[in-house]
């Protein structure tokens, strides 16, 4: 199960300073969008191991005091509807505002466990300024330095105990294949294509997500989990912005599955949100299948999916060895192929290269082609071996393996899988001193 905690909170109280500090990077998968300035990010964090998904959402640049407060109000709407914790961020320096006021009216309100954080605390001496926000009625403030990390570590060790994971038990383990994407590229009409061949044989899974539907399917011979979002509904009160919702769904989605299907509509092209789903299954290390959607509405002579293929596989670059399908769902065209390429990425991920092979393979490779001199320093390599993940993972052992740069990484990968089948799966390179 993934868990999610959404950080809250008037604009430049220091909520992305503190996304970036919960997930080590200086910037994740961001969603920008035009009209109201507002960026949503979308992270991993680790803590005490237990992972958990972070979402900054984000702050606004001031139209009318209007647009403001109601942009505020969805914000805190998105996170009370999604997460599972909520860190609700305010400014000691500045003190208490109306709107921290308001935001705090809607929290109290919610069933979801709010902390509440007084951030820009750079000393224990600064503690008392602290005090005005227990007026807000959420219970204990935490003081905080999001820039300095003071106090962050034991806000975290509160927060991971909210957090519970599903029993792998109520799983059956078999292969768990997400079709995930943008809104309105197809995805539900795939779903009901593999669904509706015969609806007896899927038998949905209880306790699992609230988020994501697990259903048991063994059509056309094959026996997978298929994960499912719940469905983009609209909120009610809240007019949420879609794209944000098939993001923040995507990351549950993602890291619940094995493979995933990422589905694109032909007529769009291959756009920035749908990159950033890209690049969400990457860094997660899960299996790919490129499915492009709706083509028989393009028209095309026999050469448009080859340009087709090779534009997707550029902007995926470096990690370009990808399957991309071209499909029609209502047309039901190779419906079949997708599930079985599906299945194949599933057992390239799960491929394991017996030590000799792999020595005999890859160190005559690297023998012909050795990583470039540094400061006249001659780096040889001298053993491989794959470690023991649930993606492909491969140590190669050398003498300096400090000199090693990105670009001899680059290379020694795709020599790996001109060698070895590992279509739609991202895998790690690590050099180690022997």
């Amino acid at each position: 199960m993934t868990n999610i905690l959404a950080i809250v909170g008037r604009p430049n109280v220091g909520k992305s300073t503190l996304f970036n500090r919960f997930t080590g990077r200086r910037q994740a998968i961001v969603e920008e969008t035009s009209g109201v300035t507002r960026d949503r990010h979308y992270g991993s964090a680790d803590w005490n191991g237990i992972t958990f998904s972070v979402i900054d959402t984000g702050g606004y640049v001031l139209g009318s005091e209007d647009v403001f407060e109601e942009e505020i109000r969805k914000q805190v709407n998105l996170a009370i509807e999604e997460a599972d914790v909520i860190l609700f961020m305010v400014d000691a320096r500045e003190g208490l505002t109306g709107l921290d006021e308001d935001v705090a009216g809607v929290l109290r309100k919610s069933q979801k466990k709010v902390y509440l954080v007084a951030n820009k605390v750079d000393y224990p001496s600064q503690e008392a300024i602290t005090g005005e926000f227990y007026r807000l009625g959420l219970g204990k403030v935490w003081p905080a330095s999001a820039a300095h990390g003071t106090g962050t570590g034991d806000l975290l060790d509160e927060i991971v105990k909210e957090f519970k994971a599903i029993s792998s038990d109520l799983l059956p383990d078999l292969p768990r294949i997400a079709v995930v994407g943008r809104p309105n590229v197809g995805k539900s009409s795939l779903i009901n294509a593999f669904l509706g061949n015969d609806r007896n044989i899927v038998t949905p899974i209880p306790g699992t997500t609230r988020d994501s539907i697990f259903s048991r399917y063994t059509g056309f011979g094959f026996d997978f989990i298929l994960i499912d979002t719940a469905g983009m509904r609209k909120k009610g009160k809240v007019k949420e912005n879609i794209e944000f919702y098939s993001v923040m769904r995507s990351v549950r989605v993602i890291e619940e599955s094995d493979v995933c299907i990422l589905m694109i509509d032909a007529t769009q092209g291959f756009e920035a949100q749908d990159m950033n789903i890209f690049h969400l299954i990457q860094k997660n290390h899960k299996g790919l299948v490129m499915v492009v959607n709706k083509w028989d509405l393009l028209e095309k002579d026999t050469n448009t999916h080859l340009e087709y293929t090779r534009l997707i596989r550029a902007k995926c670059a470096p990690f370009s060895d990808i399957p991309v399908l071209f499909t029609s769902v209502p047309e039901k065209q190779r419906i079949f192929r997708i599930l079985e390429t599906a299945h194949e990425v599933h057992s390239n991920r799960n491929l394991k290269i017996p030590t000799r092979k792999l020595n005999d393979v890859m160190l005559p490779v690297v023998k012909e082609n050795p990583p470039p001199m540094v400061q006249d320093k001659k780096i040889h390599i001298k053993y491989i071996t794959q470690i023991k993940t649930a993606y492909p993972s491969f140590v190669f052992f050398c003498n300096l393996p400090q000199y090693i740069r990105e670009p001899y990484k680059r290379f020694v990968e795709n020599r790996l899988r001109e060698h070895f089948n590992f279509s739609g799966v991202p895998m790690e390179i690590y050099f180690r001193k022997k």
